[in-house]
């Protein structure tokens, strides 16, 4: 390990990867995503088992090291499989402690060069999600920027951030980030804005129906069809 990178784990993983690679999936892969970057064509199930003992044997005891791992893992990537370490490694058990406001910057970097919903999602719901749970007044204020950020994608993780809070959510933060990205904001229009306000109310129907349904007839003018039909997709006529 040398500067703030550890090199060894970041070697490990890539030579893992490669060992791992399946390149007829990984074309269809490749396909399947859109991406500009390659597959190494790995499946879920043997990404998750790659990753797990190389996590656990190269456990990084200083948080600098973690962020700059991250970083030289995701800026230098050859493959996508090297973005899903990365966010299995920001996720990691050994790890928790870490996820504090102050390191949304790393999110937000990963969220604006990653730029589609694999990634996006993963850090919307569980890295920023739970940096804003557990550090509501901190961190509410950044969520609130990042609904009216220019980038697409800082906007729909901003609508995705309480998409696991449960009975927690800040309803007045959902509302005000959803009002932000209605079908007459800047994106509003985007399929990935329609699709991502429609999933964050579906996902708190859940937990209060009637908060949903009422959010949903108020806005009827400015909620777009596919939004509308996956807020109430899973209500009943009683709900709504």
């Amino acid at each position: 390990m040398t500067g703030q990178v550890d090199h060894a784990l970041v070697s490990a993983v890539r030579e893992a990867l490669a060992d791992h690679a399946d390149p007829e999936r990984a074309v269809q892969q490749q396909r399947y995503m859109k991406s500009v970057l390659p597959f190494h064509g790995l499946s879920s199930a043997t990404l998750r088992s790659v990753l797990r003992p190389l996590l656990a044997a190269h456990r990084i005891d200083d948080r600098a090291v973690w962020e700059g791992t991250a970083h030289e893992l995701w800026d230098g990537a050859t493959h996508r499989e090297e973005w899903y370490a990365v966010l299995a490694l920001l996720r990691h058990r050994y790890y928790r402690g870490w996820q504090q406001p102050d390191v949304l910057p790393l999110h937000l970097h990963l969220v604006r060069t990653g730029a589609w919903w694999d990634v996006v999602d993963e850090i919307a719901a569980h890295l920023v999600g739970g940096v804003l749970a557990g550090h509501r007044d901190a961190v509410t204020p950044t969520i609130r920027g990042w609904a009216v950020d220019d980038h697409l994608w800082v906007r729909r993780t901003a609508i995705l951030s309480q998409l696991r809070h449960g009975g927690g959510t800040d309803v007045a933060l959902l509302a005000e980030v959803l009002d932000h990205n209605l079908t007459d904001s800047r994106h509003g229009a985007d399929f990935f804005i329609r699709k991502a306000v429609g999933w964050a109310l579906r996902q708190h129907a859940r937990t209060d129906p009637a908060w949903v349904t009422r959010y949903v007839a108020e806005r009827e003018p400015r909620l777009s069809g596919l939004s509308r039909r996956e807020a109430l997709k899973h209500l009943s006529a009683e709900d709504t």
